[in-house]
C-alpha cells in the first residue's frame, strides 16, 4: 500500500515494518525495523544495545558522520554506532518520508538486494501519511564547491526540489565514463533508482577480505564485475546501473543535511566522502543557505504519489 502526501507537510510511516538480512562488510545477520514518529523529530537511528550496554540514539546528521571509506558510518563519543547507512537513507529521502525511527539490533544496516529497493518495498507496503507540521527544507542559496585529486563536487541554487547529477569514470571496459541526472521525486526515486544495486571488482576482493571488509557480499547484493563481464547470472538491472547507484548513494548521504534539500548536486567522480564534503561546506557556510517551508497545498500528483513542483521561501536566517 501506499499514499501519496503534500509537498507542504511533514510525512511518517503508517505502522512499523522490519527487513532482516546480512551486513555487507560484517556478514553478520541484522533487523531493522523503521517506526513512525512524531513530528520534527527527523531521521533517526537506535543501535540496540549489546551484552547489557544501553541503546544508543543517534540522529541521522553529518556531524555524525565518522567513516566514510567504503560505507557512510554514524557515531558518536563512544565510537562507531551504525554503518552502511545510505541506502535506507536513500530510500527515506526519495520517498519523502520525514520522521521515523530506525531500529537496528547490528552495528551495520543490512544490505538487502545491494539496493535501496527493499526499504521502498517494505515502506510501500504499510503506507506513508501526512503530519499537521509544515515541511522545512534547506534551500541552497549560492554555489558550494568542494574538489580534491580529480574528484569534485558541488551543490547550487535549484528551487524545483533535488536535483541529483553524477558521473563516473573508471578504468574498466564495462563502466569507463557515465553520467546520469535526475529530479528526486517519489515516483522517479522507484522508477529509476530504487533498484540500481552496489558494485564491486572481483580483482579487489582479496584485499578487502584482508582488511576485514565486504565478507558478507555475493552475487545476491552485489554486481560482480570481473576484467570482461559482469559475473551475476541474471546480468544488469539497467544499463548504467553502476552510475545509477553512485546517485543513490548521493541521495541517502545529502540526507544527512537534516532536512530535504532544494538545490542541485554535481558530483565528478566521487562517493561517499565527496558527498559528505560538500554537505559539511555547505551548511558551514550561513549565506549559503538557508530555511524554507512550502505552501501547504496538494501538490501534483504522477502516478499516485506527489511530486514536487516549486518552492516558495517562508523565513530564513567513492566506490560504494
Amino acid at each position: 500500500m501506499t499514499s501519496g502526501f503534500s509537498g507542504g507537510r511533514q510525512t511518517t510511516l503508517r505502522d512499523q515494518t522490519t527487513v532482516t538480512g546480512i551486513g555487507i562488510h560484517s556478514g553478520s545477520p541484522v533487523t531493522l525495523t523503521l517506526h513512525p514518529a512524531e513530528p520534527n523529530t527527523g531521521i533517526v537511528f537506535l543501535r540496540g544495545g549489546a551484552a547489557g550496554q544501553a541503546d544508543r540514539e543517534l540522529k541521522a546528521h553529518y556531524r555524525a558522520v565518522t567513516a566514510t571509506e567504503f560505507a557512510t558510518v554514524l557515531g558518536d563519543d563512544d565510537g562507531p554506532a551504525v554503518s552502511t547507512t545510505e541506502h535506507v537513507l536513500a530510500a527515506l529521502r526519495g520517498i519523502g518520508v520525514d520522521n521515523v525511527i530506525i531500529e537496528i539490533d547490528g552495528a551495520e544496516v543490512p544490505i538487502m538486494d545491494g539496493s535501496a529497493a527493499p526499504f521502498v518495498d517494505a515502506i510501500d507496503q504499510i503506507g506513508v501519511i501526512t503530519q499537521p507540521a509544515p515541511r522545512r527544507y534547506i534551500q541552497v542559496l549560492k554555489p558550494v564547491r568542494v574538489g580534491k585529486n580529480g574528484c569534485c563536487g558541488e551543490l547550487r541554487p535549484h528551487r524545483r526540489g533535488l536535483r541529483i547529477e553524477v558521473e563516473i569514470d573508471f578504468a574498466h571496459p564495462l563502466i569507463g565514463r557515465q553520467a546520469y541526472a535526475i529530479d528526486v521525486a517519489p515516483s522517479a526515486f522507484r522508477r529509476d533508482l530504487a533498484r540500481a544495486r552496489t558494485f564491486g571488482f572481483m580483482r579487489d576482493v582479496a584485499k578487502l577480505w584482508s582488511a576485514g571488509y565486504a565478507l558478507g557480499a555475493s552475487f545476491d547484493n552485489t554486481v560482480v564485475v570481473a576484467e570482461d563481464r559482469v559475473l551475476n547470472p541474471e546480468g544488469m538491472r539497467f544499463a548504467d546501473e553502476f552510475v545509477r547507484h553512485k546517485a543513490v548513494d548521493a541521495i541517502g548521504d545529502l540526507a544527512l543535511a537534516g532536512a530535504p534539500l532544494l538545490g542541485a548536486y554535481r558530483s565528478m567522480r566521487g562517493g561517499h566522502k565527496l558527498n559528505h564534503a560538500v554537505l559539511t561546506a555547505l551548511m558551514a557556510d550561513p549565506g549559503a543557505w538557508t530555511y524554507v517551508e512550502m505552501p501547504q497545498q496538494p501538490l501534483a500528483r504522477t502516478r499516485g504519489h506527489a511530486e514536487l513542483t516549486v518552492a516558495a521561501p517562508a523565513y530564513g536566517p567513492e566506490v560504494s
